[in-house]
């Protein structure tokens, strides 16, 4: 039986990878004669690029940079061929800041831009960027300033970092060297910047954003589409534009460089042949730390339980906790989803030893699941 094992990675504990390695050696621990196929995705977040390099011929290099607040952080920038790929969450990720330190008014992208950067002065004429995860809300301000266009008061000055000083911004200093690169952003985020289902007020909680920084946020970030649109690569109606408020704003930088979003789970999907992996299998595993109703909703356990249910195959969900409804969830094409909360007995359990969770409970399911 040809089992394919593709999760998101668990947020906060396991890499995608690492997910995959303790599926299988569950697995195989029970039913050694099966066939177990690993794809480890994303779906353009955290984890983006060491997906991708695991599967691409290509090179990786290291790029030092700095997180949303400023301090030195390790980046890298996957090469394959002419095009580079890049992950947001590597400068901005909200897994850099600890909970009590996290302040979205002033956390920049500028990071981002630094690897942006690298991979543009490196000869790259494609970059993917994969956004989601940020710590960030300042709709890629940080990163167009690393570009060498950042974002300037009534007078000419440079504003501070982050996404509050925007309610001051009145240009860019200058146009974002860029040498005629494409940029493209992954991400299954189809929120706009502003409004109520922008970036501030969807995400911005999420950061420790108060109703407060919210409002002056999203009152920042409208001022900032505005510059934007006078690029002229930037498309008309930018704030409402679907993914522009992808990673905290970001999405809406990429598009107005002249980018465009594509699907992030797609764009992987394509990259490691999962298609092919889809054809060929019996039955599919997937799962993230948390399945709930946000995961129906473009996310990777989505992407590939609708895959699965259009093949006819059955898609379990392995998760460190479960709250999706059953029906939607089966509407969705997920056969059955189990929890390492249930499974360890506690949420600190889940936490504290994931990788054990997922072997014991793989070995406790493949028996009833292998033909």
């Amino acid at each position: 039986m040809r089992v394919l094992i593709c999760p998101d990675k668990f947020a906060g504990t396991l890499s995608a990878p690492e997910v995959v390695a303790a599926v299988a050696d569950g697995w195989l621990a029970a039913v050694p004669t099966d066939e177990i196929v690993r794809r480890p995705l994303s779906d353009g977040g955290p984890g983006f690029v060491d997906v991708l390099a695991a599967a691409l011929p290509g090179r990786l290099v290291p790029v030092e940079t700095v997180d949303p607040l400023g301090r030195p952080a390790s980046g890298s920038v996957l090469v394959v061929g002419d095009t580079a790929y890049v992950e947001s969450a590597q400068a901005c990720g909200l897994h850099l800041v600890d909970r009590a330190e996290r302040d979205v008014r002033r956390a920049t992208s500028y990071g981002l831009g630094i690897l942006v950067t690298h991979a543009v002065e490196n000869g790259a004429r494609t970059v993917v960027v994969g956004l989601g995860g940020s710590a960030t809300n300042d709709g890629g301000a940080g990163m167009l300033a690393a570009l060498g266009a950042p974002p300037v008061d009534e007078s000419g000055y440079a504003l501070p970092y982050g996404g509050a000083a925007l309610v001051a911004v009145a240009a860019l200093g200058d146009a974002p060297r860029l040498r005629d690169v494409e940029v493209v952003a992954a991400t299954d985020v189809d929120n706009p910047l502003t409004g109520l289902h922008g970036a501030s007020n969807v995400y911005g909680p999420q950061k420790g954003a108060t109703r407060e920084d919210i409002m002056l946020l999203d009152s920042a970030l409208e001022r900032w589409a505005g510059v934007l649109e006078k690029l002229p690569t930037c498309p008309p109606g930018l704030a409402a534009r679907p993914g522009a408020g992808a990673a905290g704003g970001l999405g809406a930088a990429v598009l107005a460089l002249g980018g465009r979003c594509e699907s992030g789970i797609a764009l992987v999907n394509r990259l490691i042949g999962l298609d092919a992996a889809f054809d060929d299998a019996d039955l599919v595993i997937t799962g993230e730390g948390s399945f709930d109703f946000q995961s129906l909703r473009g996310k990777v356990v989505a992407g590939v339980a609708g895959a699965a249910r259009d093949r006819g195959l059955p898609c379990l969900v392995l998760a460190g906790q479960v709250s999706a409804g059953r029906r939607e969830a089966a509407a969705a094409g997920v056969t059955g989803s189990w929890s390492l909360t249930d499974h360890l007995g506690s949420q600190e359990e889940a936490m504290s030893r994931p990788a054990e969770g997922l072997r014991t409970l793989a070995t406790h399911l493949a028996p009833q699941w292998s033909r």
